[in-house]
Formats: structure tokens, sequence, C-alpha cells
């Protein structure tokens, strides 16, 4: 979370109080009342506990400044930043965030938005308000990232929620959303390449990373091509090697064949639009089907003559273990040539 944001609210705690009624609590009762009970929940950015005693029990009031914590008689208070939550995976059944997560750096919320997907359960429930002073801020200091509600829509689509509601409040874009059984994007900025599977497999879902069965080839091919260099473990490649993931389609199936053209299009509107806003140097679709549906029919593997979203553009086979036309040996030089177009 941007360092000066928490020094304000260090100083301001207070008065802020004093100026924040609860104007939500009918919203807050009913989004705690969706949680079943004994099943814990978090006030991600719970500030001095406004809605924390709304929101159900057992609830976690998470703030990144201890002065505001201070201020909340509410919930099991901890101090945490929002893009390093300190929860176990699977660990929330929902997740209330009014007026937190605007205070991230732009570039850097998709990966905070794929932290709070891990900690939280399939199907819980998540509440977000990303809100912006109507006016001159009565508190200077403090970062506001503004987000137009389809924009915000579509990041919380890449971080593997169903969006099931939707509005704006003033300026304040407001969403309701499902942890959907799906993995997130794991992006940022100062990508050299952005990979692209098919969708996520149920396997790959329920262990938190793509391409995980033991037969897919793509974790041993990326390490020989030195793409990246740690295995099965897509936050380092992002943090260390400069190695992004994500997926043309979200739904998750136990194989890619039951995709559609229209899932295929779709997705890869929404992957265009991110590597325009993150700017990877290489674009790699891992798998022609998807890239064939969504892009160019009479696709092959290799090096494409056209930019996708800006970005170079790299089309490799399926490393899946039942594509038996490309050897181990031939997904390395695939992803070698990849390396080496990532470092042009």
């Amino acid at each position: 979370m941007d360092p000066a944001t928490v020094a304000v609210y260090e100083r301001v705690a207070a008065d802020y109080r004093a100026r924040r009624a609860p104007r939500l609590k009918d919203e807050a009762r009913a989004f705690g009342a969706r949680i079943p009970d004994g099943v814990w929940r978090a006030d991600l950015g719970s500030g001095t506990g406004r809605y924390t005693s709304y929101l159900g029990t057992p609830v976690v009031a998470l703030d990144a400044s201890g002065a505001m914590l201070s201020l909340s008689d509410t919930g099991h208070r901890v101090r945490a930043d929002l893009e390093a939550l300190p929860f176990r995976r699977a660990a929330l059944g929902g997740g209330w965030a009014n007026v937190s997560y605007q205070h991230l750096a732009r570039p850097r919320l998709p990966l905070a938005l794929a932290r709070l997907h891990d900690a939280m359960q399939v199907g819980a429930p998540l509440w977000m308000a990303l809100a912006v002073p109507s006016g001159d801020d009565e508190f200077p200091g403090r970062l506001f990232e503004r987000w137009e509600l389809a924009d915000a829509c579509r990041l919380l689509t890449g971080a593997g929620f169903a969006v099931d509601g939707a509005d704006v409040d003033g300026d304040s874009p407001r969403l309701g959303g499902v942890r959907l059984r799906t993995l997130p994007d794991i992006v940022g900025p100062g990508m050299r390449l952005l990979v692209c599977g098919l969708n996520p497999s149920l396997y790959s879902a329920d262990r938190g990373f793509g391409f995980a069965r033991p037969g897919n080839r793509f974790w041993p091919a990326a390490l020989a091509a030195g793409l990246v260099t740690r295995d099965r473990d897509p936050r380092h490649a992002l943090r260390v090697d400069r190695v992004g993931m994500t997926d043309l389609v979200k739904r998750a199936t136990v194989s890619a064949s039951g995709l559609t053209v229209g899932e295929y299009r779709d997705g890869a509107a929404r992957v265009e639009g991110l590597v325009r806003w993150l700017r990877p140097r290489v674009v790699c679709f891992v798998g022609l089907a998807g890239y064939r549906a969504a892009v160019k029919a009479t696709a092959s593997a290799g090096s494409q003559g056209a930019a996708f979203g800006g970005a170079a553009t790299y089309v490799m086979p399926n490393p899946s273990g039942a594509n038996a036309h490309t050897s181990p040996a031939g997904f390395t030089e695939h992803l070698r040539a990849v390396r080496a177009l990532a470092a042009a």
C-alpha cells in the first residue's frame, strides 16, 4: 500500500473517525448474512472499524495503519498490507473492502487481488468500493487511483471473480463479486513477457497455479529454456523473471475442448486490454486453438507477424501431456525463442 497514504492515516486517525459515520450499515449487514455462521470474513482496510461490527462473526479487522486499528473495538485486529495479506489459502468466507484498494498504485492492484483470491474460499462473496474524493481531499497526501466502472469490472474478472453487481456512487465504482474456482491473473508492471494459456484446468485451479498437472510440459520447458528460475511458482516468475501469466478464458474445465469460440473472442478482448495497459514486450499464447479461434484462424506455431495489443506475439503448441505431437525438447525450443524475442 502507498506508504505516504498510510502515514496520513497514522496522523489523522482520531479526526477521520470523528468525521466518518457509517452510511452503508444495511449493505454491510446484508453482506455478512451471505457468509455462513462460524466462517471467517475480513474487513479489508477496516480503518477505525466503521463496518466491522455489521459483518457478522468471526471477523478480522485488517488495516495498514496501527493508529486506525487502535480505534477499532470490534473483531480480531490485524495490522497488514493489502498487498501482503497474511491469510492461508482459502481461509476467508468473504471479503468486505470499502474504500481501501483505491490506495494501491494502479498497476499493482491485479496482484493484490490475486492474493485476495488465493485467501478466499470458492463461492465466497466480495464487496468492494473504489472511492475517490468528490472535491478537495480533506486529508491531503493520500493516493487515490480513479477507476471507471467498466475497467474495475474487467479487473475483477481477471482476478478470478464473477461480478454479480456493479454500480457507481458519485464517481466511485462499487462492485460485488464471487470467488470462482479458477486462477487469477499474475501480472504487474515491468513484464518482459505475458504467458497466456487457454483456460485453467480444474486441477490447476485447485492448486493455485497454471500448468499444474505433473504431465504438463510447460514448467520443465520454461526452466530448461531459462525463461523462469523457479519451478511452478508464478509469483516468483513475475517478481524475479518478469514473466506474467493469464488465460484467454477464465472458466476452468477438465480440458479446453469444451470452450466456445465466443469465450475465446471475449477473452482475447480482455487480454488485449490488459496488454495495452501493462505493456509487456511479448505475449506468448500457449495453445494454438485459442489464438486461431480468437485472432487468426490460419496461424501456425512461432512468432507472428502482427502485434497483439502493441506487443510482439508468439504462439506455441499446448504443452498438455495429452498433446503427443510436440516433444519436450520441442517445447523447450519454443520457449527459448520466446525468451530471445522478449530480450530483443
